[in-house]
């Protein structure tokens, strides 16, 4: 006959994305953050005189797309820290469903920008998610 398995009392608090609730809510907005900085990166570099909107018109269908990615994570409690499955299935919603979304809304989508895109989403995305792992793999 076997024993159950003894969980420890604070496992079976309430998780978001594979997280405690304060740990989802940073990876989010890690998440988020990478985003912002890439719209502004574009702001700045093509449209430097115009307002500060036009950071958020660039950001919002790649947040809507990471946003969609998310859903994924809660759906099959996938830790939002991991590189895989997780910041793929991020990387991979925001990138498509942003460049989808930016073709629909007329902002289009013009010579190495997919490609830009890709390589800066890929870098921030991931790579935040890389140094976590990296940190709590050398830390014990």
């Amino acid at each position: 006959m076997t024993t159950p398995v003894q969980q420890h009392p604070r496992d079976d608090r309430e998780r978001i994305a594979g997280l405690a609730p304060k740990w989802a809510g940073l990876c989010l907005l890690a998440d988020v953050v990478c985003i912002l900085l890439f719209s502004l990166a574009g702001h700045q570099s093509h449209e430097a005189d115009s307002s500060q909107m036009v950071t958020l018109r660039i950001a919002w269908p790649f947040l809507v797309g990471a946003l969609v990615g998310w859903a994924v994570l809660v759906r099959n409690s996938w830790s939002a820290r991991l590189v895989w499955p997780s910041g793929v299935t991020v990387l991979a919603a925001t990138y498509v469903l942003g460049l989808v979304l930016r073709l629909v809304s007329g902002r289009g989508i013009s010579g190495g920008f997919p490609l830009v895109t890709i390589i800066f989403l890929a870098i921030t995305l991931l790579g935040w998610r890389a140094f976590v792992a990296a940190k709590l793999r050398y830390r014990h």
